[in-house]
């Protein structure tokens, strides 16, 4: 838990390397703004870097869970802005993680 909370800030505050580290380097990750999914650190880095220079998405974790199978559950608050500040979007949505050697090794997006 405390690894998703320090995924969560580094996200927060822009800082790719630090949500990285918290990744395996196979990361199957989804990609909410464009569609579709990106694997490994390179094309998240790739992704966040287009994301961010378009977009200011912030995720405050509301709650999290432990599923049956392992997997690990959070509900976030999303606020996505346009670099101007203005609200595009509010919603919460759920993400699950699951972990490989204490790494994440697949995130997805339930809405």
């Amino acid at each position: 838990m405390d690894r998703l909370e320090a995924l969560y800030a580094a996200f927060n505050a822009r800082d790719i390397d630090g949500v990285l580290a918290a990744l395996a380097t196979d990361v199957d990750w989804p990609n909410a703004w464009e569609g579709g999914r990106v694997v490994g650190h390179d094309a998240v880095r790739d992704y966040w870097t287009r994301q961010w220079a378009q977009l200011a998405p912030t995720v405050t974790p509301v709650r999290t869970t432990e599923l049956p199978d392992g997997r690990v559950a959070v509900e976030v608050a999303q606020v996505v802005r346009a670099l101007d500040g203005t609200v595009l979007r509010e919603a919460t949505v759920r993400h699950v993680y699951t972990f490989r050697n204490g790494l994440v090794a697949r995130m997805d997006v339930e809405d």
